[in-house]
């Protein structure tokens, strides 16, 4: 079910932090600086980069599990480039090493993410 998801996948996207993204506007502090549920999105962005053309018209990935340690601030303006990696696969469950980082290299935060690979039919009508 996995077929074209390797270890090894990878992608990188780049995101600018903005007065949005802070934890005084998300409601998770009270600082002017990048909120860790707004990293925790990038970082899940950045699987779904990683995996998303690996799938066909039917499938998608739900995110399972994280683990994220925020390791630095992050002010307004500053660019920061999000890694994902595929770091193993076993049947529909798929894993990912993720790391932010500031231009100049400075680790923001990093972890992992889980996803499992669904059929989106069959999921969704599990909510009704």
């Amino acid at each position: 079910m996995t077929a074209g998801i390797d270890v090894g996948r990878s992608a990188s996207i780049t995101r600018t932090v903005t007065e949005a993204d802070t934890a005084s506007a998300m409601g998770s502090g009270a600082l002017p600086v990048l909120a860790t549920p707004r990293l925790l999105a990038w970082c899940e962005a950045a699987t779904c980069e990683a995996i998303d053309s690996g799938l066909d018209a039917e499938r998608t990935s739900v995110g399972s599990r994280v683990t994220i340690a925020h390791e630095r601030p992050s002010p307004v303006g500053a660019q920061l480039v999000v890694r994902a990696a595929v770091t193993h696969v076993d049947g529909r469950l798929v894993r990912f090493s993720v790391a932010a980082e500031h231009a100049d290299g400075t680790v923001v935060g990093h972890g992992e993410v889980s996803r499992v690979i669904v059929n989106r039919d069959r999921f969704l009508s599990r909510l009704g």
